[in-house]
């Protein structure tokens, strides 16, 4: 079971990165790798109860490849960390199977960590679902869910659940409508859509100029009106100024 599940992850990276050659120099050179090793046993000694041991073994792995993966963390199947310089993934994460982040992404936790009424310990992070896509440089934080096969473009902040199937990009991140279903499952670096879909900031934009030229034209037809009613009636002589 613990070697199918090495070569699955060997496997995804070969999948998902042009640059990897082989298994041998994902095992050798990927620090992604390194710190879901180093994930898989602090996790397991989590599982069961040696917390502390957990811990060190997890800051370990955090000092030699720059990644910090808790060991309370849940992440499935075939999990890809490209580059991963400075990756922090938080307790309460839930990661489903064939996920991909890239360098600089956080799951994060924006709530107490501890109920202060049961002391329970209460869900602050995000779950992915399966097929989820993290560009470089995004926060995602807080209990919010990310649907199956959602991106998460480059550099943007994502505080709300978002649905299947739509990518998400800006500060904070809005919803892009989802891609035709032929090219749905395509799996597109950094979670940037290659297909230039629309960017709802640049949107807003757009409909924003286009009520402000509107406006400009009923203000030119209301200056043109009132122009007319104060013309000069021919043969009247315009009144003239009290005091004059």
């Amino acid at each position: 079971m613990f070697f199918k599940r090495l070569k699955e992850d060997l496997d995804s990276y070969l999948e998902r990165d042009p640059a990897a050659r082989s298994r041998l120099e994902v095992a050798l050179c990927y620090p992604g790798f390194h710190a879901l090793l180093f994930y898989r046993l602090s996790h397991g000694l989590w599982k069961r109860g040696w917390r502390l041991s957990g811990r060190i073994v997890s800051q370990i792995g955090r000092a030699l490849t720059g990644i910090e993966i808790h060991p309370g963390a849940e992440v499935g199947r075939r999990f890809v960390i490209d580059h991963g310089a400075g990756v922090v993934i938080g307790e309460t994460s839930n990661i489903g199977d064939d996920v991909t982040l890239y360098h600089a992404v956080t799951l994060g936790g924006i709530s107490p960590s501890v109920d202060s009424k049961s002391q329970v310990n209460q869900k602050r992070h995000p779950t992915l679902g399966d097929g989820v896509i993290i560009g470089s440089g995004a926060q995602v934080l807080g209990p919010i869910m990310v649907g199956k096969g959602a991106r998460v473009g480059s550099n943007a902040v994502v505080t709300k659940d978002l649905p299947p199937g739509v990518t998400a990009v800006g500060i904070p991140a809005r919803a892009v409508m989802p891609r035709d279903k032929a090219k749905a499952k395509e799996f597109v670096a950094y979670g940037t859509p290659a297909d230039g879909g629309p960017d709802p900031v640049l949107r807003s934009i757009e409909e924003l100029r286009g009520q402000l030229a509107a406006t400009l034209k009923r203000v030119e037809e209301l200056e043109d009106r009132v122009g007319e009613t104060e013309q000069p009636v021919p043969g009247k002589r315009p009144v003239a100024a009290s005091g004059e």
